[in-house]
């Protein structure tokens, strides 16, 4: 399958990859932004076959109904139910604290929609599950997806915010106007 995955992204598609996933760390929160298309999801599962790291997500609980929901189970992910007031970061925070290793994806902006403030839900996990944080930029200008170092969330989340936007500046994803 990696050797598949690998032909689609790179020969296919002519995307690439810069950076790698941290291969001594068995916990950390991936953000992919800017999320503006369907189609980062394919992206998204392609980069984790080409480079064999598993990353969790969570989805919409209605995307695992119907006959197409095994696959998104299959492909690691967990339905939520965004219309109950739940606590997902405790949620989520427990998942990491369960398993002795777990790597999750997130969309910091949390919808497909253009948003001028990010969620912060995938900050308050990292800092309650005292995992780092990788950012991968999902660059469809470039067709590149880049991945950070790891990065441990400090006491100050505003210097932190800037940090996580300064590495997705220029970054266009597939519909720039939603960037």
């Amino acid at each position: 399958m990696k050797r598949f995955s690998k032909f689609i992204f790179f020969t296919v598609l002519g995307w690439q990859i810069q950076g790698s996933f941290p291969k001594d760390l068995k916990k950390y929160v991936v953000i992919a932004a800017p999320h503006t298309s369907w189609l980062d999801f394919p992206i998204a599962i392609l980069t984790r076959l080409c480079t064999g790291v598993m990353i969790h997500f969570i989805g919409k609980a209605s995307l695992f109904k119907g006959p197409f929901g095994f696959v998104f189970r299959a492909l690691g992910g967990t339905p939520v139910n965004r219309d109950k007031n739940n606590d997902m970061v405790s949620a989520i925070i427990a998942m990491f604290n369960d398993r002795e290793e777990f790597k999750l994806g997130l969309s910091p902006e949390g919808t497909r929609q253009k948003v001028k403030e990010w969620k912060t839900g995938f900050y308050y996990i990292a800092k309650g599950a005292n995992v780092p944080i990788v950012m991968a930029t999902l660059d469809f200008e470039n067709k590149k997806v880049k991945l950070s170092l790891p990065y441990y969330t400090t006491d100050n989340k505003e210097s932190d915010f800037k940090f996580f936007r300064d590495y997705f500046v220029n970054v266009k994803g597939k519909k720039p106007e939603l960037s």
